[in-house]
């Protein structure tokens, strides 16, 4: 994927300027496409000069440089072509399983700090997905097949969350456990 479905996503569900689409996406996508502004304005700059979107000065532009920025048809066919290509799932590339792979290897690494850390990053994700949820899908609200759909993508997040959180809590509790030197892990 890249950056620009993300963005034609976001300016599809509302047309915007490059400082409330950052912002907008910050608290929507970004909880699963991380991009920093700069390359959001970037981005916007290649899909005006490629014609998929188009930008015209904000109705406020006497005070601000703002520009707003709308989805053209070449924008929306671009997106719906990416959208129908199938994609990979995401290879699982993750540097903490080689530490804790070098740490059953060694046994001289001490990763519970580092764990410790994880924890409370996956604790307070874990809560501001429940406060969402809470707040944009609260139990009993008949939901509309889009707001079905981004509120299946806030599941993903809450068991992401929740599974991450109890794994880490669980090698964490393996970690404190004294290491048996006579038993080394199979090479897998």
């Amino acid at each position: 994927m890249s950056l620009s479905h993300a963005v034609l996503t976001s300016l599809i569900e509302k047309a915007s300027s490059g400082y409330d689409l950052a912002r907008r996406f910050d608290k929507s996508i970004g909880y699963f496409w991380h991009a920093t502004h700069q390359q959001i304005y970037r981005e916007l700059a290649r899909m005006e000069a490629a014609g998929w979107i188009v930008s015209q000065p904000a109705p406020d532009a006497g005070l601000t440089r703002k520009r707003l920025y709308e989805v053209l048809p070449a924008g929306r066919a671009e997106l719906a072509r990416w959208a129908a290509e199938s994609t990979p799932p995401p290879d699982l590339r993750d540097d903490f399983s080689v530490k804790l792979r070098a740490e059953a290897a060694l046994g001289e690494i001490d990763l519970r700090a580092e764990l410790r850390q994880r924890i409370a990053s996956h604790a307070e994700r874990l809560d501001l997905y429940r406060m969402l949820a809470q707040r944009d899908f609260p139990p009993g609200r008949p939901l509309g097949r889009a707001a079905a759909l981004q509120h299946m993508i806030l599941q993903k997040g809450l068991r992401y969350e929740e599974g991450s959180l109890r794994w880490c809590e669980e090698v964490l509790a393996l970690l404190d456990t004294p290491a048996d030197t006579a038993d080394r892990p199979p090479l897998t």
